[in-house]
């Protein structure tokens, strides 16, 4: 890519090159670029809300590529009220309710915070996955009073905010409403959100003004947001409010005190002028008519003197056999529950080969094998730059950052469907999967060579492939099926157990797998199988299968032989002491 400019002339230009165009022009030729992202850490920070962070991630590294000035600035909404208690949380956490997410305690007590505990996770999978942040406390910034001049030139223009929310209350697109069955429960919960935020709608017309009211502290007392706001005096700006829970009457001086923020369709905004941001995306629920970015344009020109950024929108990730990812259901996949099993060029591939408006759903089941496949073939291809498209260009973004360069990958990048394979029939064994790579015509120096791939493969192996699909394998010789073996039978497994070598490699085993019904009709190991033999290779192999792990198919028999090793096949073929 060519630095200092966009991508030169005939290069492939994709979704990220012109969302940095966009981002760019907004800043203005030479300027720093402000690429934004936000999230609430009220819940597991599932694989659809990684999107979020990924998005701007992908724009600021084409930036930097170019060598335009950026930094990607990630904001944690962690002054977010606690709505509910989830599953698994002790019920007595519903007493906090109401108050910050910081100020809830970690369940867990593993963090200092609700929020900490679910910030950590995502923070350790984005620095596995190149991406790399300015990062912000809301609690941070409102409680310094960094957003004190912000808050008051809000609350002084409250009247022409009402009249922007007011304008948009009657477009606001209800729960279901253009929206897919799968994106109606965010939507509804963004809605009500943004309800909650702005007062009770249907209060007395003379009190308007109060209930509505653009900012809302927590309550002194008990620490909740559950407020009423009844008098401002804009000379002394003291606001005067009652909480519901607890009953208390108290006054916050917006000048002096940081005990609150402002409600979200106005604290957005304030942020986009404050910080300056040129570019950040957002999903679907905050784009509909009378949602927080149309609403959000227009105040941000009005009352902050900005103009509402370059954005793309994204649509919803899913899981296969899930409903829409939404945190607050839980039980969700997180970005760690994918590195477990996907390296991390190969998640990030999964959201910069489609435009953000394409949802998608990620699977951990068979189709992982194939996307490894799909992947690796795609790395051959980028490889020649004769071949170079919009889908090489996805696989280099994924592969490299501008300040780590290329992400890890398996030094000898053995196929993935080969490590499961082999760590399906060797218990997960790393020496022995290594000892079988290598004589399936796999050479590398050490098992490290083979990382992370070996690990991700051994890891989805075990966590992924149903008990069914598993192959076990017999702790003992099955002796009723030994004790009734047909000539025919006999006969292949006398000569498979002469010829077995004691320390053979794939080849050699192989070739004595396959060869034992050629010798048993009078052929040698090399000569072409006849119509007959090929007859009789098939019910060897069910045989071996059925003696070996109790089934009529499972993986590559000379791989099974090598994994279980000769002196465990010998005596699984051999029938036990005293038997008939």
């Amino acid at each position: 890519m060519a630095r200092g400019g966009r991508q030169g002339q005939g290069e492939p230009v994709d979704w990220v090159t012109r969302a940095a165009d966009d981002a760019v022009r907004h800043a203005g030729e030479g300027n720093l670029v402000t690429v934004a992202s936000g999230a609430s850490p009220s819940g597991p920070i599932h694989l659809g809300n990684l999107r979020e962070f990924i998005t701007p991630h992908f724009v600021a590294e084409e930036l930097r590529r170019r060598g335009v000035p950026v930094r990607h600035l990630h904001s944690w909404d962690d002054f977010d009220r606690f709505r509910k208690v989830p599953a698994g949380v002790p019920a007595e956490w519903a007493d906090h309710i109401g108050r910050p997410l910081t100020a809830v305690p970690d369940p867990w007590e593993c963090h200092v915070s609700w929020a900490e505990h679910f910030k950590a996770p995502l923070q350790e999978s984005l620095r596995e996955l190149g991406v790399e942040m300015e990062e912000i406390s809301q609690t941070e910034m409102y409680t310094s009073g960094a957003y004190r001049d912000q808050v008051l030139l809000a609350v002084s223009r409250r009247d022409e905010i009402e009249a922007v929310l007011a304008k948009h209350r009657t477009k606001k697109v209800t729960a279901g409403e253009d929206a897919s069955a799968q994106e109606a429960a965010d939507l509804a919960d963004s809605v009500a959100n943004e309800d909650d935020e702005e007062g009770d709608p249907t209060a007395a017309s003379s009190a308007d003004a109060i209930a509505r009211f653009p900012y809302r502290p927590y309550c002194r007392e008990c620490g909740r947001d559950t407020v009423t706001t009844t008098a401002y005096d804009d000379a002394t700006t003291t606001l005067g409010y009652t909480c519901s829970s607890c009953g208390f009457e108290g006054t916050t001086d917006l000048s002096t005190d940081t005990d609150g923020k402002l409600v979200w369709k106005v604290d957005w905004p304030m942020r986009w002028a404050y910080e300056s941001v040129n570019f950040e995306p957002a999903g679907r629920d905050h784009m509909t008519p009378g949602s927080s970015y149309t609403v959000g344009t227009e105040i941000v020109s009005s009352i902050f003197d900005w103009r509402a950024p370059a954005r793309v929108i994204y649509a919803f990730v899913g899981f296969a056999g899930v409903q829409k990812m939404s945190s607050s259901a839980g039980g969700v996949p997180t970005a760690t529950d994918a590195l477990r099993i996907l390296e991390s060029p190969m998640l990030r591939w999964l959201y910069v080969r489609r435009a953000p408006t394409q949802a998608f759903d990620i699977d951990f089941g068979p189709s992982v094998v194939r996307l490894y496949d799909e992947w690796d073939a795609l790395g051959r291809k980028a490889a020649d730059p004769a071949k170079s498209d919009v889908a090489t260009l996805a696989w280099h973004r994924s592969s490299e950052t501008a300040s780590a360069g290329r992400l890890p990958t398996p030094a000898v990048p053995v196929p993935f469907r080969a490590l499961s394979s082999v760590a399906d029939v060797t218990a997960g064994s790393a020496e022995l999967i290594s000892r079988i790579i290598e004589s399936s015509g796999f050479p590398h120096d050490s098992v490290a060579d083979l990382e992370p791939r070996l690990s991700k493969a051994m890891q989805w192996t075990a966590e992924h492939v149903p008990a069914a699909e598993r192959t076990t394998v017999r702790e003992t010789p099955d002796a009723e099926r030994l004790s009734s073996l047909s000539e025919d039978e006999e006969l292949w497994l006398r000569i498979f157990l002469d010829r077995l070598p004691d320390d053979g490699d794939l080849d050699a085993v192989t070739s004595v797998v396959y060869g034992v019904p050629k010798v048993a009709r009078g052929l040698g190991f090399d000569d072409a199988p006849t119509d007959q033999v090929k007859a009789d290779q098939k019910d060897f192999f069910r045989l071996l299968y059925n003696l070996l792990v109790d089934a009529d198919r499972g993986p590559r028999l000379p791989t099974l032989v090598l994994a279980l090793g000769p002196d465990r096949v010998r005596r699984l073929l051999t029938p036990p002491a005293g038997g008939s």
